[in-house]
């Protein structure tokens, strides 16, 4: 894999991963940021009734005349259960936001348009057939698109669903993903450090960019042995749950590179692509389950999932490829010659980028200040100011 170009990268690990695409249905509750797999036609009309918009009275458009209209106030209608009995001629009642309407009722009259004196109400002005009434079906009909297929839903449209009664939707399925971080130099957020310790951000990061790219972290491991046969029994409890395995770190050339050790075992493939950051890149498998493994330092690991293995989630959910666009720079921008660079960049006034610190794959805070990558390809060397460039929105 010595040199292989990043798009060589991809299309192999593309050719070695394939990940379900079933549907499942699951209750609204689970069901944010899920993917419809099909269209969802509305089993009721909405609203399910005629009820009022307003707090006011309900009347007879015809009993009211072009000056002001007294009328007796013969009951009161709350938005609760029942029917109210029909509204006389002449007569009118009073009604509250969302409650029924009555029969013979056409016409909603709000209550600051109104004058009240004990048991009458004086209506300043006519009101025609249908102000203030929500109709039945207004909304949406029977048997009418309610959601569209492919669309990942948000609190709005878990909120349509459950009005029209609705408790469950069918969705994409999520994929199952094993997340393994290697290193005895780690240790837990939050947890006293030492001198030569550093916090495992990589497990947090890779858990939650697998969320946000519509996948599923089943099972999460720290691996801090360099023992081959431990990692490797890691590996097996991981590839009994997961569609998919990513590691991060141990695929270096030194001394201690478990995840490499482990997986030349296993024919797999470790070694460098011209890429930065992310130079070492690996895979495998193990009991027919594909293994991904990144470099360890945290922005190599980051920048490795956007480029390789978010695509693949992505599409398995439903979801469309991250945003691509092009944007002019801001700055001079020099690059490694013969490596394709993915450099953090800050979208600024006019819809230009700006550059975000330097290319090193510590800089955890200037990706963190960063909102796309600049990508810069493989044969360019330098650009400057004013030269567009592509970019991946994170």
């Amino acid at each position: 894999m010595e040199s292989a170009s990043v798009d060589d990268h991809a299309a192999y690990i593309r050719s070695i991963v394939s990940l379900p695409t079933t549907s499942e249905r699951v209750p609204l509750a689970l069901a944010l940021c899920r993917v419809t797999v099909a269209v969802v036609h509305s089993p009721v009309d909405l609203p399910l009734f005629p009820n009022s918009q307003m707090d006011g009275f309900a009347v007879r458009s015809s009993d009211l005349a072009t000056g002001g209209t007294s009328l007796p106030i013969v009951g009161e209608v709350a938005a609760r259960p029942g029917t109210p009995p029909p509204l006389e001629p002449g007569t009118t009642v009073r009604i509250m936001t969302g409650a029924v309407i009555p029969d013979g009722a056409d016409a909603i009259v709000p209550v600051e348009d109104t004058t009240t004196v004990g048991d009458t109400v004086t209506i300043h002005r006519h009101r025609a057939v249908g102000e203030y009434v929500r109709e039945r079906g207004s909304d949406v009909r029977t048997g009418e698109e309610l959601l569209p297929a492919g669309l990942r839903l948000a609190s709005r449209h878990l909120a349509v669903l459950a009005a029209a009664g609705l408790d469950s939707v069918d969705v994409r399925t999520r994929v199952r993903v094993a997340v393994i971080t290697t290193g005895a130099e780690l240790v837990v957020p939050g947890a006293p450090v030492e001198l030569g310790q550093v916090y495992d951000s990589n497990a947090v990061a890779l858990d939650a960019a697998v969320r946000a790219s519509g996948g599923e972290v089943i099972f999460a491991a720290h691996n801090n042995n360099d023992d081959v046969s431990v990692l490797g029994a890691v590996m097996l409890d991981a590839a009994d749950r997961a569609d998919i395995i990513l590691t991060s770190g141990g695929i270096s050339m030194g001394d201690y590179e478990v995840v490499r050790d482990f997986l030349v075992t296993r024919d797999g493939r470790v070694g460098h692509i011209a890429m930065q950051p992310g130079g070492p890149q690996a895979t495998g498998s193990i009991d027919g389950v594909p293994i991904i493994g990144f470099p360890g330092n945290p922005v190599s690991t980051q920048i490795s999932f956007e480029v390789f293995v978010a695509p693949l989630l992505r599409e398995a959910a439903g979801l469309p490829p991250a945003r691509r666009s092009t944007r002019v720079l801001t700055s001079d921008v020099r690059s490694i010659a013969g490596k394709r660079q993915f450099l953090r960049g800050r979208t600024v006034e006019g819809g230009r980028v700006e550059m975000v610190a330097g290319p090193g794959s510590h800089l955890v805070a200037s990706l963190a200040a960063s909102d796309v990558l600049i990508d810069v390809p493989e044969g360019t060397t330098e650009l400057k100011a004013g030269d567009t460039v592509e970019t991946i929105e994170l």
